[in-house]
């Protein structure tokens, strides 16, 4: 009787091949685990470039929905208590969790779902003087 010199095949994989299969996997794992523990470290050391990442990152997300005000950072809110604001039109449709991006200089301010990543609204704003008073105008005391 001869002996069979062929690579016993189990589940479709040669026995040759499964070493250096795993092997691979087991390596590119550890180098994966290995950056990410790297860039958690980077980041708890300094928390403030977690929250300029997130400000990057909500910009750009925005940016590609609609042109925003160029040579301006945007003041960022997060709507925390939406029941508190449906009393004004332009949070009718907030819900917990949206993003409030104002800009001050270009007077808008933009309503963003980041979960769907939708525009939700789009209002002028007029920061400055109270209501009732003309920009430019001094308040007459009775």
């Amino acid at each position: 009787m001869e002996k069979s010199t062929s690579p016993k095949v189990t589940g479709g994989i040669s026995e040759r091949l499964l070493a250096p299969v795993l092997l691979a996997f087991l390596l590119l794992s550890l180098a994966g685990n290995g950056y990410l523990v790297i860039k958690v470290k980077k980041l708890s050391a300094d928390p403030q470039l977690v929250a300029k990442q997130e400000v990057v990152d909500l910009i750009r997300e925005v940016g590609r929905l609609i042109v925003l005000p160029q040579g301006e950072e945007p003041t960022i809110a997060t709507v925390t208590d939406p029941e508190q604001l449906k009393s004004q039109a332009f949070f009718a449709s907030a819900e917990r969790g949206y993003k409030v991006l104002l800009y001050a200089t270009a007077k808008k301010a933009i309503l963003y779902d980041p979960i769907n990543k939708k525009i939700i609204e789009v209002a002028p704003i007029n920061i400055g003087a109270p209501t009732g008073e003309t920009p430019g105008t001094t308040p007459v005391a009775p």
